[in-house]
């Protein structure tokens, strides 16, 4: 449609433009007579008929983050279908996208969670171990002014870095990131970067769910935990997983507000001990690969379980209306326990391998992000938190140190990232302690000065080292790294002192 007299093709992505403009009309009708009255009321009209009938404007999509514990890359039915079952996480990534090299900046429980809450590398926030306030096995505890233990110093860790027992409130949390949006944040399962005072409530999130200061918990059955009893007050004898995705699916089913929501669901799942849900075990008792050593078999169950909650929280998503304006983020804190064909490493041996430092990562942005896209981009959890500002409305540029880049634009055209720096993993367990990943080579460091070099390309598994094939490419890569721990504050500790 065409008006003469407005002097634009009146279309609804006018709308905005003529409504602006009807306050300015209503003052020319005085000056200029009945033309510009009928005018105005013309374009009134029309912006009531586009508003009403056309598109309504966009809302900021609800957002359900999925972090689960000690999965694999490859734990997955649709990756390793001999092995797993997992129908619901196989349907998120067919209705999304898959990442297929997602890695961890530090595959450990408390240092990734600590990255994937602040966006900022475990480096940088010294936290490069799990946390530990106890003093086993000669672990020696570090106190802050108010006599709580606020570092620890493990006793074989050849460099004696004091790692952080907690993310300090001065970090900006997404959740005060999505806050400032407008968001209400909901906080469920695992936490272990912090004790009481350092809680998820403490980092801006509105209310938390089955948190506790443990890692893991003593059982997947009640009593869950040793020393308190959350969750269990009901429901005797439900399965762990179970039981935070009841409470996750009532308030999604009581959600009322007009605000968006923010859901972090962090499970306890699959972390040990072994403790699969009984009625999944009999799908996977002999099954060759998991059969000769029965804690496969209950690990499996475990992710069978975990994937079912997958599964009623989109249910409940759907049945509230909410799941075609909601965006699923789904991904893991480290590899398994296990090491899983064909990769080398896992979760306590070679974890900055492929085996252990290489997560799933699978987004589901429902008329945004294209439905069964695999992308092939090198991106790292620190990704996340600025992805989320992002998508949300705000800038990643506003916060401080933040060692990751937005994925947004890399999810809605499914195109390929390209970073301008390579990606570090660090830890501080054993000699080895870094890694350098930049294009297919990946380098890994070791405090003792030594390295290995794999091109990923043609050697996923690796182990075929080329180090001694490549002394340039060591060389380049090394040098990087150095740099890299002079900018964490963390050169003190290199295993490359010049």
């Amino acid at each position: 449609m065409y008006s003469a007299d407005i002097g634009f093709p009146f279309c609804p992505m006018a709308v905005p433009w003529a409504c602006e403009r009807i306050a300015h009309g209503w003052k020319t009708n005085l000056e200029n007579g009945m033309k510009k009255r009928m005018v105005a009321v013309f374009a009134l009209a029309c912006c009531t008929v586009m508003l009403a009938g056309g598109r309504p404007p966009l809302e900021k999509p609800n957002i359900v983050l999925l972090f689960v514990d000690d999965l694999g890359w490859n734990n997955l039915g649709f990756r390793n279908p001999d092995l797993f079952e997992t129908p619901n996480i196989d349907q998120l990534a067919k209705d999304g996208i898959d990442f297929q090299q997602c890695y961890v900046a530090g595959p450990v429980c408390s240092p990734s969670r600590a990255t994937l809450l602040t966006g900022k590398h475990p480096a940088r926030l010294k936290m490069v171990r799990h946390v530990r306030t106890d003093t086993k096995k000669g672990v020696q505890l570090i106190y802050d002014d108010q006599g709580r233990p606020s570092h620890h110093i493990l006793p074989t860790d050849p460099a004696q870095f004091p790692s952080k027992n907690r993310v300090d409130l001065e970090h900006v949390s997404y959740a005060r990131a999505l806050k400032k949006q407008g968001y209400y944040n909901l906080f469920l399962g695992k936490w272990h970067i912090g004790e009481k005072g350092f809680y998820p409530v403490d980092h801006g999130f509105d209310r938390q769910i089955g948190t506790t200061d443990h890692g893991a918990p003593k059982n997947y059955y009640p009593d869950y935990f040793k020393d308190t009893d959350i969750l269990d007050e009901k429901d005797a004898g439900k399965y762990l997983t179970d039981r935070l995705t009841d409470e996750l699916v009532g308030f999604i089913h009581d959600w009322d507000e007009p605000q968006p929501l923010m859901v972090s669901m962090w499970y306890y799942n699959v972390h040990s001990p072994n403790i699969g849900r009984k009625d999944l075990l009999p799908h996977f008792e002999n099954r060759a690969g998991l059969r000769e050593e029965p804690k496969r078999v209950q690990f499996a169950a475990q992710v069978m379980a975990m994937d079912e909650s997958v599964g009623r929280v989109r249910a409940a998503l759907k049945e509230k209306g909410m799941d075609k304006n909601t965006v699923i983020l789904f991904t893991s804190d480290q590899g398994s326990l296990y090491e899983w064909a064909p990769y080398r490493g896992g979760k306590r041996i070679d974890t900055l391998c492929e085996g252990g430092a290489r997560v799933p990562f699978i987004v589901s942005w429902p008329g945004v992000a294209k439905a069964g896209g695999r992308n092939n981009s090198i991106v790292q959890t620190t990704d996340i938190f600025p992805t989320l500002v992002e998508l949300t409305g705000g800038n990643p540029s506003n916060y401080d140190d933040l060692d990751g880049v937005s994925l947004v634009s890399t999810i809605k055209n499914n195109s390929t990232l390209k970073r301008a720096e390579p990606i570090y993993g660090y830890r501080a367990y054993e000699d080895l302690y870094a890694s350098v990943r930049e294009g297919d080579w990946k380098l890994l460091g070791y405090r003792d000065g030594r390295t290995s070099l794999y091109n990923l390309k043609n050697d996923r598994v690796e182990q075929d080292d080329l180090a001694m094939k490549h002394p340039e490419k060591v060389r380049e890569l090394v040098e990087k790294l150095r740099a890299w721990e002079v900018e964490m504050g963390v050169e003190a500790y290199s295993g490359f002192k010049k």
